[in-house]
């Protein structure tokens, strides 16, 4: 493990651990002083790295969180520990348990401080598949960042044209086809685009730093797309949102600019979802003119604010009941 210094005073250590598909994963975590009062782990989106959230952790640690966050596998320095990029080697689940190690380790290391599960895009879907395969993982609430949800018929006939890709040029080699398929319309709302990646957010010179970026952007495998087809697919079915924890408190943010949640209808579909399923604590909050990362909006100041004042009324519960 080495530690730096990064953002004032915030603490910043990396290291690694053996993913559950091939090489090393890359682990962030921010550290306040003192004793932390809750831990946050956040949930990267595809195509970025962890350090891209720096900023939001620093804000964390500042009023006592202790933050953690892996890049997954084929993203960030995790590419260094024997991946490839842009690809999960073992598929969704492997990926995700990679995601689940960390939170099992860290809670082990802190058993009685309360856990926050904070996802964001298809980091979003990795968390929500957590949320139905581990529902006993102890967590005290979950944010879910920049959801979608996608219609029950689009997906089966996205997976097998995934799949013939994967077939045709194999599945850890990158495909434009289907990058233009998933990602292609997304700028679409936006005024004038000066890049392909202005849906991401109103701040250019965030924008500007993604595109330059040889970790940021780049096409994933058909493999990866593919994987990610049914992970969608699997978070959406009802008997597997019905073995959610019913009590979980789950706040559900984004833009109401973000086309990823079809510019907030997917990601109240998904809310009514949750609801319909059993959940009892289940809120939403939709940004107008926001885009995609609200972590890196113009307003992001804003958006930290209201995770953290959510997260205190739980957090506070909670470690009351330890």
């Amino acid at each position: 493990m080495r530690a730096t210094k990064l953002w004032g005073e915030t603490m910043r250590k990396d290291f690694w651990f053996d993913s559950h598909g091939q090489g090393k994963i890359h682990v962030c975590r921010w550290e306040p002083e003192g004793s932390p009062k809750a831990v946050l782990q956040i949930v990267h989106g595809i195509a970025e790295y962890v350090e891209r959230y720096d900023g939001f952790a620093d804000s964390l640690t500042k009023q006592g969180f202790l933050v953690v966050a892996e890049d997954h596998m084929g993203h960030g320095q995790s590419i260094n520990g024997g991946g490839i990029q842009g690809y999960f080697h073992g598929g969704w689940f492997t990926a995700v348990e990679d995601t689940y190690q960390l939170l099992t380790d860290t809670r082990r290391e802190l058993p009685n401080v309360p856990y926050v599960l904070f996802g964001h895009s298809m980091g979003s879907f990795m968390a929500r598949t957590i949320l139905c395969k581990h529902p006993d993982s102890g967590i005290t609430a979950a944010v879910i960042c920049g959801t979608g949800w996608q219609p029950s018929f689009a997906l089966p006939g996205a997976i097998k044209l995934t799949e013939k890709v994967c077939e045709k040029i194999g599945e850890t080699n990158p495909s434009e086809k289907l990058q233009n398929l998933v990602f292609g319309s997304y700028n679409k709302k936006v005024e004038h685009p000066r890049t392909d990646f202005d849906w991401l957010t109103r701040d250019a010179k965030i924008v500007d730093a993604y595109v330059s970026h040889p970790l940021c952007g780049f096409t994933p495998s058909a493999g990866l797309l593919r994987d990610m087809m049914k992970g969608l697919y699997f978070i959406e079915q009802p008997g597997n949102l019905a073995a959610m924890r019913k009590d979980l408190p789950v706040f559900f943010i984004a833009g109401g600019d973000d086309p990823v949640g079809n510019y907030g209808k997917g990601v109240r579909q998904s809310a009514d979802a949750f609801r319909k399923a059993g959940m009892t604590d289940v809120s939403v909050k939709i940004y107008p003119m926001c885009r995609h990362e609200l972590l890196n909006e113009i307003n992001k100041e804003e958006v930290y604010q209201d995770v953290t004042q959510w997260l205190e009324r739980y957090i506070t519960v909670s470690a009351a009941a330890k």
